[in-house]
């Protein structure tokens, strides 16, 4: 089974992680939605074989109404890609409602949004992957943030539940946990993390290269290859299964 001409859908995909899945998605052969919340974005990163889609994950109606428009367009979605993620770190006792609802609005809710209207057409297909790019911090708990380790944690506890829900059935669901990604939300993070720590930003980068236990940062392009060997033949017994991309043992 290859992926040639079968739909994929990539949350998040216009920069980082998303894009750098999305292109490769592409090059196999796929016809690619790439949804977010700026289509300027979007249509800045579409080319051969990707199709931009203005979508908010948080936002149910529009996750419903985008997906099916996707559908129509190129027809079922049998690679579901929940990619869309906010990363910031706050102490818990700093912590209000609005931030921890944005976190699990935008991480845990927006993966169930999308694998559910992904899988109302993958059900009657005879082929199906859905790859959710969770973190490290689905694994461990992470100093300093709570509520998105949370909201990680929350994504593969629902990926291994659905990979349960559907043993033996021709549709497979995995988990991707990178550690720390050479991104722009690295490069945000370098600044909060100065903030929190009391040290330059080029210290809290170090402190994050340093968590990759190769001691470099990992490129979007390595998470990419993992989700394409996920898609390809010969995976088909990977299940429920979290694959960590973090240079070492986490």
């Amino acid at each position: 089974m290859t992926i040639d001409g079968k739909h994929a859908l990539v949350t998040g995909g216009g920069t980082g992680i998303g894009l750098a899945i999305a292109r490769t998605l592409a090059d196999a052969g796929a016809q690619v939605t790439i949804t977010g919340r700026r289509l300027s974005v979007l249509e800045e990163a579409a080319g051969p074989g990707l199709h931009p889609l203005e979508m908010d994950v948080t936002d149910e109606t529009r996750v419903q109404s985008g997906i099916a428009r996707a559908v129509t367009a190129r027809g079922p979605v049998q690679i579901c890609i929940p990619n869309a993620g906010i990363a910031e770190g706050r102490a818990l006792h700093n912590t209000d409602s609005a931030f921890w609802r944005h976190m699990m609005a935008t991480n845990l809710d927006g993966a169930f949004f999308t694998i559910r209207e992904c899988l109302n057409g993958m059900r009657g297909t005879e082929w199906g992957r859905v790859i959710a790019i969770s973190s490290i911090a689905g694994l461990k708990g992470l100093k300093g943030t709570a509520a998105y380790t949370a909201s990680k944690h929350g994504m593969i506890g629902l990926i291994r539940a659905l990979s349960e829900d559907y043993v033996g059935k021709p549709v497979t669901f995995n988990a991707i946990c990178p550690g720390y990604v050479d991104t722009d939300i690295v490069n945000r993070n370098s600044a909060s993390i100065a903030e929190r720590a009391g040290v330059s930003e080029a210290e809290a980068r170090d402190m994050m290269l340093s968590a990759n236990r190769h001691g470099r940062l990992i490129t979007p392009e390595e998470v990419a290859a993992a989700v394409r060997w996920l898609c390809a033949p010969g995976s088909e017994s990977v299940n429920g299964q979290t694959i960590e991309i973090a240079g070492g043992q986490i």
